[in-house]
């Protein structure tokens, strides 16, 4: 099958390589949805979502990324802010002293090697649909679906949500659902130092210079290389939802590589 989808790749015109492409990927999201929709753990999951929905509406939040910026970021300032994390932030809690308001994670190799770290948690957390490979239905566990293909800002967490190739990108639309009317980004530095082929999976060989801790992908974990064009598409797709409705993002990341949102000074947003 490979072969002949390399053949086709080679041999058709651009447009229709492309349509057959967007034609598989509907037929692939299309068999998802009966379960995704129906499933006795998506039906409560959908269920208690109601009671998020604006939960927090006029309020700002923190998406804190896990870069090797966190390392230069006085976190402490976010001990009584609304925050939500990402994949592994949780190595950060006992140096932060806190744990964040919401969790996420919606990539398969992380929630695979990290299922009972993520089970272990007891905020709120938002996990993909395919998590349920891994992880067991559980107070505040809440499984969403969530999709590789489909570009789409979704405001309602409680339909399909388009990934963007990248966990921020979720969690922004998380953050829509939940009212927040600034959402204000740390720890997002969109820069890598490994470098090699957007989503090829790897092993890592040693400590990780990507992250905040070394050991976050550490030796011989699985993980995949960024796809950072990609993640600006989706990033812009966000902020124009956002503004569309009077909402802002803005990216207090210290000295991050990422130009999409309003850069602010990260001291600045505590005086």
């Amino acid at each position: 099958m490979t072969a002949v989808r390399e053949t086709l790749k080679t041999h058709l015109p651009a447009p229709a390589a492309n349509a057959i492409r967007v034609s598989r990927d509907a037929l692939n999201r299309a068999s998802q949805w009966p379960a995704a929709t129906f499933h006795p753990w998506r039906r409560e999951s959908i269920q208690q979502l109601a009671a998020f929905k604006d939960k927090h509406r006029g309020q700002r939040c923190f998406i804190i990324g896990n870069g090797p910026s966190l390392k230069q970021t006085d976190l402490s300032h976010l001990k009584n802010e609304l925050t939500l994390g990402q994949n592994r932030i949780y190595l950060a809690f006992p140096e932060m002293g806190f744990s964040t308001s919401y969790y996420l994670s919606v990539n398969d190799l992380v929630i695979e090697q990290c299922s009972q770290e993520i089970q272990a948690l007891s905020m709120p957390r938002f996990v993909s649909w395919r998590a349920r490979k891994w992880l067991r239905p559980q107070e505040n566990l809440f499984f969403i679906h969530t999709t590789y293909t489909g570009e789409k800002f979704a405001r309602d967490a409680r339909e399909r949500v388009w990934e963007g190739g990248t966990v921020t990108y979720t969690s922004l639309q998380v953050a829509y659902f939940l009212g927040f009317s600034q959402v204000i980004l740390v720890g997002v530095d969109h820069n890598y130092v490994t470098q090699g082929k957007p989503n090829a999976t790897v092993v890592s060989q040693g400590d990780d210079p990507n992250h905040f801790h070394p050991g976050y992908f550490g030796k011989g974990f699985r993980w995949q290389l960024p796809d950072l064009v990609q993640w600006e598409d989706a990033y812009r797709l966000a902020r124009r939802t956002y503004e569309a409705d009077g909402r802002e993002v803005l990216d207090a990341t210290v000295g991050g590589k990422l130009t999409v949102f309003p850069k602010v000074e990260y001291g600045s947003l505590f005086k």
